[in-house]
């Protein structure tokens, strides 16, 4: 018997494109967001889903209304499945917390795992109230179709211990997009196997190339000023 898990992100929000740290800080889906999650509930009407969980936070719950709609399902909210807090940068750009907060942020880079900056979470601390729910979700439902939606780090760190990355480089080795599909099938709620990845085919015809808000190891060389007269 086996239970299926569709993973998803929650669509964009104004601060996807500003690259802007929005963690634990509510923020509503952008026009954008909408029309990529209502995509991805066209593609999966058509699914035998019987029960739905979501994030708290508004982007997810937003998110996971629309899919929810056309199988009649009322979601289950969890704060397990909420994305990592990130303490004072909240609201910041990525830019913005170098500047002002340079130490903390080489030492988020080196390892996001471990490090936590004030007042937010490590990813180790994510993962440790993040992974309990799935498994018990498994637990839960044997043999069903499960939706879950949460966010771009926590389902990266839920992703990486499923199937037995290193979570210390979650953030250069696994992207998840906006609105993006993840399946994960379980024989119980220890062994996963991964079926469909950061799928977007819903609304996009290939995956996005890399960009600055994957992490910095995944930025653009800054481009070389010729000096005038060269």
């Amino acid at each position: 018997m086996t239970t299926r898990l569709y993973l998803v992100r929650h669509g964009a929000t104004s601060r996807t494109a500003e690259d802007r740290f929005s963690g634990s800080v509510g923020v509503d889906l952008s026009d954008e967001g909408r029309w990529q999650v209502h995509r991805l509930a066209a593609r999966l009407a058509g699914e035998r889903i019987t029960v739905a969980y979501t994030s708290p936070l508004g982007r997810a719950v937003e998110t996971v209304g629309i899919l929810c709609a056309p199988h009649g399902l009322a979601p289950v909210s969890r704060d397990g499945l909420q994305e990592i807090g990130h303490g004072h940068w909240e609201g910041l750009t990525r830019a913005e917390v170098e500047a002002q907060f340079g130490d903390e942020y080489q030492m988020w880079e080196d390892d996001p795992f471990t490090f936590a900056p004030p007042g937010g979470e490590s990813g180790l601390g994510v993962l440790a109230r993040a992974l309990p729910v799935i498994r018990e979700i498994v637990s839960t439902h044997p043999g069903e179709n499960v939706l879950v939606v949460s966010h771009k780090a926590t389902l990266r760190l839920v992703l990486s211990s499923l199937l037995g990355f290193d979570p210390r480089g979650y953030r250069d080795r696994l992207d998840q997009s906006p609105a993006c599909l993840n399946v994960v099938d379980f024989k119980d709620p220890v062994r996963a196997r991964l079926m469909l990845f950061n799928d977007v085919s819903h609304y996009r015809g290939q995956p996005r190339r890399p960009e600055s808000n994957l992490s910095k190891w995944w930025d653009p060389p800054a481009p070389t000023l010729e000096p005038d007269g060269a």
